[in-house]
């Protein structure tokens, strides 16, 4: 009995250090990246995960995506979250929130520039995903809005996605019926856009 406890712990043990071993992509966002409404092992950071893995990558991917999170609550529990995981890279996709509740664009830049600057200072490389408001924001609103993610990409000098629904946005079918929320089946079409501009 003892033997199979020993040998269990072992295992468990060894597990750990394997984990441990694996860089760590931090993957911090809302529900556009928590896989609201779908599974956890549907979404695109899982599948992420997997993509690098096949290709001999072994990338452990922690999602700490919230649904309805805003850069302000965000950057909130972003220090414990860094320190926590200790990523090699931070993925970034949050603003959507900021965006359909219509706060200040200014806010949102300082917010999302706030963690840039925390991964990097950390060690982190950081890849940036933005996001578009739809048109009956206002044309000054959505053009500012549009224009943080850019913005921020130059002045932190970090790569860039700059709307990850860009490829699903035109049809409705991979929306699920709130259509606001890609479906499963848009999931890969999400992680093929990212991996554009994303490079590991």
């Amino acid at each position: 009995m003892l033997k199979r406890i020993l040998v269990g712990l072992g295992s468990v043990l060894a597990m750990h250090t394997a984990l441990a071993a694996e860089p760590v992509i931090l993957v911090f966002g809302d529900s556009l990246s928590a896989g609201y409404g779908i599974a956890a092992d549907q979404a695109w950071p899982k599948l992420l995960e997997k993509e690098l893995k096949a290709k001999g990558k072994a990338y452990r991917v922690v999602n700490a995506s919230v649904s309805g999170e805003t850069t302000a609550g965000g950057l909130t529990r972003f220090p414990a979250t860094l320190k926590q995981h200790k990523p090699q890279w931070l993925i970034l996709a949050l603003g959507a929130n900021d965006g359909l509740r219509g706060l200040p664009v200014e806010a949102m830049k300082q917010n999302l520039g706030k963690m840039i600057a925390q991964a990097q200072s950390s060690g982190a490389k950081v890849h940036l995903i933005g996001m578009h408001m739809p048109p009956n924001y206002g044309a000054n609103y959505t053009q500012q809005f549009a224009a943080v993610y850019p913005g921020l990409a130059k002045q932190y000098k970090v790569s860039l996605s700059p709307f990850l629904l860009e490829p699903v946005i035109n049809n409705n079918q991979y929306f699920q019926a709130d259509q606001l929320h890609p479906t499963a089946a848009a999931q890969p079409l999400l992680l093929k856009y990212i991996l554009k501009e994303f490079k590991i």
